[in-house]
């Protein structure tokens, strides 16, 4: 409660919802799976956060809000789901349990273990829809605890389709997209969320950009936001070998957009950060490289208007 308490004064300052009937977006969360600080992490930045609640951050996550329909849709359902869907209540200042639905992006722990709390044992939801991918759908049907959610009937699974958009409302569609990763129990989507014009997508995990089919850039220049993995800020950041790990550094996805315009540069904001990284330790020179090059970085609390003048 510590902790919530401190995200909804953050959100206070981060979320005033002056963006009219618009759809909008708002941060959830910005951690790695096991959010920050990890778990057993004794690192001076880690003793810290366990000491002050304030450093602490819940693992990554993003919601969809349509406010003339009431909608919310909460994007991977991380272990602080229940954390996030009280936020959410705070930010929408709609606190009914309603939930239009949730979007998986694969089988690692901090994107879909959060729906346990859908559960009997928990709120006991009656059929939420859950969209997810083939593989992604049949994990959760084969294998406990997940396959009670669905025999339950606290979920409702819907499946989705490489490429193929889903329409959600009179205004707002999604559609997934393959993005390379390690893949041991589902494949792993990206979302691209289009309302009227506008379009965003969210790729909170991923390999290196080279092994993606598409082009970063190109992305950056044909969409008007973008929620990116940024999980380690630079190599050597852990004691081990970080090969081991293909995430993109924010170094690198910084240097690989460095040529484009500052006002794609600032479409970029950067989320799902490691307990390691610096960023989300709020070390100043790497927060400051990261907005003195134009790109911006994802916190907890913020809200973003579906529209195409960012302010």
């Amino acid at each position: 409660m510590r902790k919530l308490a401190a995200l909804l004064l953050l959100f206070v300052a981060l979320a005033p919802l002056a963006f009219a009937k618009e759809p909008y977006f708002a941060v959830l969360g910005v951690g790695q799976d096991a959010g920050v600080p990890q778990m057993g992490c004794e690192s001076p930045f880690c003793k810290e956060a366990w000491q002050d609640p304030s450093k602490r951050e819940m693992v990554s996550s993003i919601a969809l809000v349509d406010p003339d329909t009431g909608e919310r849709w909460i994007f991977d359902a991380t272990p602080d789901l229940p954390d996030q869907f009280q936020l959410l209540k705070e930010i929408t200042g709609d606190r009914s349990n309603a939930l239009a639905g949730i979007f998986l992006t694969h089988a690692h722990m901090g994107h879909y273990t959060g729906l346990m709390y859908l559960g009997f044992e928990s709120m006991n939801a009656k059929a939420v829809p859950v969209f997810a991918m083939p593989r992604m759908k049949r994990y959760l049907e084969a294998n406990g605890p997940w396959s009670q959610l669905v025999s339950f009937k606290n979920i409702s699974i819907k499946e989705l389709a490489k490429d193929k958009p889903v329409k959600l409302n009179g205004r707002i569609s999604v559609t997934p997209f393959l993005v390379p990763h390690r893949d041991e129990y589902s494949e792993t989507a990206g979302f691209r969320i289009i309302s009227n014009d506008f379009s965003a997508l969210f790729i909170p995990d991923i390999d290196k950009w080279d092994r993606w089919e598409r082009k970063l850039a190109d992305e950056v220049r044909e969409n008007d936001l973008l929620f990116v993995d940024a999980t380690f800020f630079k190599d050597g950041e852990i004691p081990r070998p970080m090969s081991e790990v293909l995430h993109p550094f924010v170094e690198e996805t910084m240097a690989l957009l460095k040529g484009l315009p500052a006002s794609d540069r600032a479409k970029v904001h950067f989320i799902h950060f490691n307990h390691s990284n610096p960023m989300v330790q709020r070390s100043k020179e790497a927060i400051g490289e990261v907005e003195s090059a134009g790109f911006r970085i994802a916190r907890t609390g913020m809200t973003i208007p579906l529209r195409k003048a960012l302010e």
